[in-house]
């Protein structure tokens, strides 16, 4: 078996994800996967963008190769480098090239983070070319029919000096998240918690405060993932207010006057 078939094997999801859709996304990322069209995901953090592509990996039964971009990733992270091994310098595929060759989902998680002249290598993957460049080794890499390209990155998080560029922008299909609905989001925090759905439905309300003051000097309200964190500390015993306070308040806020505002929006409904 080639190495990088026995690598690729990693990263295949072992069971099915938990994934409620919130409207047409899973049908139009099946209907861009056909058309060999590549995926930009926006939406703030914590809103099931990550759950997405697994379920989606899953439903097309392909490996999902996930990257979690940040400011010191390299083009030489996603292509792959020499390293000495025995004496001798042996190629590495990065997590882009072993992609490539296996026709996988390669998911870059916050785009933006990544340095402009790494984001650069993708472009001739998410346009019609779908060729992979390997400088280093001479090689040009064509992605096989399977492969798929999906990114995504939090638009109010971005700063003009982080944003995507359009030239980047314009080659994908883009998909709108958001937080879920509230009944289903009680439903989700409810299944992946263990909470019965009255406290889920309850930390959804709590959710929901919390996003009203995002205009107020809060960054982002709570995510449908801290809602979920504080399910699982309640259904192990810890009392729902300190659950709350340290899995939902306190990864909000630092700021004195913001906690208290949010310490009282649990007290409002615990």
């Amino acid at each position: 078996m080639p190495a990088h078939e026995e690598k690729i094997a990693e990263h295949r999801i072992a069971a099915k994800p938990f994934y409620l859709p919130q409207g047409d996304e899973v049908e139009i990322a099946k209907t861009a996967h056909a058309n060999q069209l590549p995926l930009l995901l926006k939406g703030p953090t914590g809103c099931g963008k990550t759950r997405f592509m697994e379920f989606l990996a899953w439903e097309l039964n392909l490996p999902l190769v996930t990257v979690s971009c940040h400011d010191d990733l390299s083009t030489s992270d996603l292509v792959g480098r020499y390293l000495i091994k025995g004496g001798e310098a042996v190629w590495v595929d990065g997590p882009l090239t072993l992609a490539v060759r296996a026709g996988a989902i390669c998911y870059l998680d916050e785009i933006v983070e990544a340095r402009k002249d790494t984001t650069v290598v993708i472009h001739p993957l998410a346009d019609d070319r779908r060729d992979l460049p390997i400088e280093k080794k001479g090689e040009l890499l064509t992605a096989p029919p399977d492969f798929m390209l999906a990114i995504s990155y939090n638009p109010g998080y971005q700063s003009v000096l982080k944003d995507l560029k359009q030239s980047t922008r314009q080659r994908f299909v883009a998909l709108e998240f958001d937080y879920p609905q509230a009944e289903l989001e009680a439903e989700i925090v409810g299944r992946e918690s263990g909470v019965d759905q009255a406290t889920a439905r309850a930390l959804v309300r709590v959710a929901a405060m919390t996003r009203a003051l995002k205009d107020s000097g809060l960054p982002e309200g709570a995510s449908t993932r801290l809602l979920i964190h504080a399910g699982k500390l309640t259904r192990s015993g810890i009392a729902i207010r300190t659950a709350c306070r340290v899995a939902i308040t306190g990864p909000l806020s630092d700021e004195p006057e913001l906690l208290a505002a949010l310490d009282e929006i649990v007290s409002s409904v615990f």
